[in-house]
């Protein structure tokens, strides 16, 4: 009888090591787990942080480059208004092209700078 006990006894604490080390490799999982959960959470929040610094930088530039599209803009719709004017325009083809009335000759002044 005390040969059966004692095998008992060696039976339960072999069932209590081995229910030890299964709650051990457990918690060593899920402590593994969690680690990674947060590893890939902070690496998703630090990529999600790094594009909205990305997309507030481009908006900025956008919005430069959209006001001085508005200026070219207004400078256009101005040289639009002065085009509508034949005055302007037989003034404007003499300067910059050279076109004369009848009659008239160019003269063409060169400076001692070029």
């Amino acid at each position: 009888m005390t040969n059966n006990k004692n095998e008992k006894i060696k039976n339960s604490n072999i069932i209590v090591k081995v229910q030890k080390k299964k709650e051990k490799s457990q918690v060593t999982f899920l402590l593994l787990f969690l680690i990674i959960f947060v590893v890939i959470l902070v690496g998703t929040v630090f990529n999600n942080v790094v594009e909205i610094y990305e997309n507030k930088k481009a908006t900025e530039e956008y919005n430069i480059y959209y006001e001085k599209l508005l200026e070219e803009e207004a400078s256009l719709n101005s040289e639009v208004v002065k085009l509508q004017d034949p005055d302007y325009v037989a003034r404007y083809a003499r300067e910059r092209y050279g076109f004369t009335k009848d009659g008239e000759k160019i003269l063409t002044i060169v400076s001692s700078e070029e």
